[in-house]
């Protein structure tokens, strides 16, 4: 396949419209998508992907973008903080597999091919799957990450809250 002059202003005039290169490939035929996006690169037509930076700054005033994020970031760690402060953890309530509904603290105790192997079986939270307790383990907040000192792998800041529970 080669580029006649005709298939080069087609190119042109399509590229400048917004057409995608599938749709350029479609349009002039007998050529590939990817023919299509070398040909523009060659030809040095501009770029048409937008960045979502640029568009969303012309779209919005940029004090309130900011506002937005950091309140976005507080939020994250309030969370975390609130559960960390949260004193009164509800008793355990071992499940087996079959037990479990969409409300129960779903972290396994024990190993699977044990006996006594269960689920916690706490109320869970609202969009996770684990109850207050167990989602300290699971997540942890950004730039908070704390090196595990006991040989049981619990990090000392739970260690602390289970004791005092």
């Amino acid at each position: 396949m080669s580029w006649t002059e005709e298939k080069v202003a087609k190119l042109k005039e399509l590229w400048g419209k917004g057409s995608t290169a599938s749709q350029i490939a479609e349009i002039i035929g007998g050529i590939s998508r990817n023919a299509v996006i070398g040909k523009a690169h060659r030809l040095n037509l501009s770029a048409k992907i937008k960045t979502r930076t640029a568009t969303s700054s012309k779209n919005f005033d940029n004090s309130t973008n900011e506002k937005n994020i950091q309140t976005v970031k507080r939020g994250r760690k309030s969370k975390f903080k609130s559960l960390i402060i949260d004193k009164d953890f509800e008793p355990e309530n071992p499940k087996q597999l079959e037990e479990l509904d969409e409300n129960s603290c779903k972290w396994p105790i024990g190993h699977p091919d044990e006996k006594s192997f269960y689920f916690c079986g706490r109320s869970s939270l609202k969009d996770f799957s684990y109850c207050k307790l167990h989602l300290l383990f699971a997540y942890q907040p950004k730039g908070k990450k704390e090196e595990v000192a006991d040989k049981d792998g619990v990090p000392e800041f739970i260690e602390k809250k289970i004791q005092s529970a």
